[in-house]
Parts: structure tokens; C-alpha cells; sequence
């Protein structure tokens, strides 16, 4: 029978927790390493609602990207919204593992998920020294419009939206992606010679510090939830590939925080009125 600790050691071997960042919280949460892992359940965020789905689907264990306890706490009372998590998970008998910035520096990991969900053949690192990001190109040089198109199409659907910046008829053939939050990386990506970069979490200030200089990459925002999310497969496979007799599952619910959105479809000029 499957167990926690077989899972956890399935987990940590495709995604070290040597790559973590030393700030950050990964590796299993709570739960009893020797406890059975039949029905595992893989989401981007541990919510309530994802905790609940876990449950209802009579899971063992729930894999998640973002860590719940990322940062230090003093109790867990289950009247406070973490605290809260942790007591339901116990109670349920469901053990919690997170993978995050290791499962973002790992290969494959995060940003070769988002990559191959977009149809780009990666060919490395964006950040070589971290691992973080990829550079690759596309199967044939499409317009930034289409390009955009492609991007909204291959993504969950968020209220977030997609948001391009730049002009719509420029040729994209080269592409840098990062999942989650990559403004830190605009300028490894104007070095790259990649013609867009599509991350999470774009900034107003040093986005259009971006776009002003000469030749930089058109930019592709998109929700964090969204850009992280085709990971949930590719961890879904490792899993499987580890326990064959074990079930495991994607989490269908949208944990992105956003709800409601609108925005034009319409391409709109820089500098216009």
C-alpha cells in the first residue's frame, strides 16, 4: 500500500528541497509519514475550499505548490484562518506537503509546466544561477497578438485576465516564461533575446520601465494562480509514476483571490488618450 513517506521521497526526488530558497517552508506540513497515500489530491494553494475538496474526495494526502506555514508563527489555534487549516487536515487524518520555490528551481518544474502548456520548446534556464525561469521558442514565429490569443487559451480561465504590452503586430518567436511572480527578472530577460516573457504579477513601475527600452521583450501578465497551475499536472504524473496504485487528481477549484474583472479586448496604443 502507498504511504505518505513513499510519496513525500517520490516528491523530494523530482523536486529537492536543496533547491528551496532559504526563506521558504516546503517539505510535509502535517500527517504521519507511515499512514496510507491511496487518493492524493494536487492544487496550487492549500485554502479551505482545496482542504474541504480533499476531503470530500477522501484523500490521504494534499500536495500543494504554495506552502500554508510560509511565515513563522507562534501557535496554530483552530480559530485563526491557518490554524484553522491545520486542525481540519489533522482531524480528516489528511497529510499536507508543499513544494515551492524548489519545485520553481527544479527541472522539470514550474516554468517548464506553464512552458509546455503554451506550446514552447524550452532550451534552458532564464536564471542560470537559481534555475528559476525558461527561455524557448515557439513551433513557428506568430504575431504578439496571437501570441496573447495562445496564452489566454492555454490557461484556467481567471477574472485576472491576460494582459499583453506591446505592440500587437510584433513577430514572437523566442519567449522567456517564469511562473508565479517575475518582475524581478525583467532584466535577465531583456539580456535573453527572447521577444516576450510571460510571468505573474507585473508591476505598473517596472513594467513600463521595461517597455522603455529600446527592442525590450514584450510583456504577457497573467494571474499566479493561473501561470502555476499546469505544475498540478506534471506533479500529478510524478506521483503516479511513483505509486501506480495510488489515485491521484488535479484539484478543480480557482483558488486565484480575484473574482471579478473586466477589461477590453480591443489592443490600446501606448501614449493614446
Amino acid at each position: 500500500m502507498p504511504t505518505v513517506s513513499a510519496a513525500v521521497a517520490a516528491l523530494e526526488a523530482a523536486y529537492p528541497p536543496a533547491l528551496a530558497q532559504d526563506w521558504d517552508a516546503v517539505g510535509l506540513v502535517c500527517g504521519d509519514p507511515a499512514e496510507p497515500a491511496t487518493r492524493i489530491v494536487v492544487a496550487v494553494d492549500p485554502s479551505p475550499a482545496v482542504v474541504e475538496e480533499a476531503i470530500g474526495a477522501g484523500a490521504d494526502l494534499l500536495v500543494t505548490h504554495h506552502p500554508l506555514l510560509l511565515r513563522g508563527v507562534h501557535g496554530v489555534p483552530a480559530d485563526e484562518p491557518k490554524g484553522s487549516v491545520v486542525h481540519r487536515l489533522v482531524r480528516a487524518r489528511v497529510a499536507l506537503f508543499a513544494a515551492h520555490t524548489n519545485a520553481d528551481a527544479a527541472a522539470p518544474g514550474v516554468s517548464d509546466a506553464l512552458a509546455d502548456a503554451l506550446g514552447v520548446a524550452v532550451e534552458g534556464p532564464l536564471d542560470a544561477s537559481s534555475g528559476i525561469g525558461r527561455i524557448g521558442h515557439l513551433p513557428a514565429p506568430e504575431s504578439f497578438e496571437a501570441f496573447v490569443a495562445r496564452v489566454e487559451q492555454a490557461l484556467p480561465t481567471t477574472a485576472w485576465g491576460v494582459r499583453g504590452a506591446g505592440d500587437p503586430a510584433r513577430t514572437i518567436a523566442r519567449v522567456a516564461v517564469s511562473g508565479g511572480a517575475g518582475d524581478s527578472m525583467l532584466g535577465l530577460v531583456r539580456q535573453a533575446g527572447v521577444d516576450a516573457y510571460v510571468t505573474a504579477d507585473l508591476r505598473h513601475h517596472p513594467a513600463d520601465e521595461h517597455l522603455q527600452r529600446p527592442g525590450a521583450p514584450a510583456l504577457v501578465d497573467v494571474a499566479h494562480w493561473a501561470s502555476e497551475h499546469p505544475w498540478c499536472a506534471q506533479a500529478a504524473d510524478v506521483l503516479r509514476g511513483a505509486l501506480p496504485d495510488a489515485t491521484v487528481t488535479v484539484s478543480t477549484l480557482r483558488t486565484d483571490p480575484w473574482t471579478l474583472g473586466a477589461a477590453s479586448r480591443n489592443p490600446v496604443k501606448r501614449g493614446t488618450p
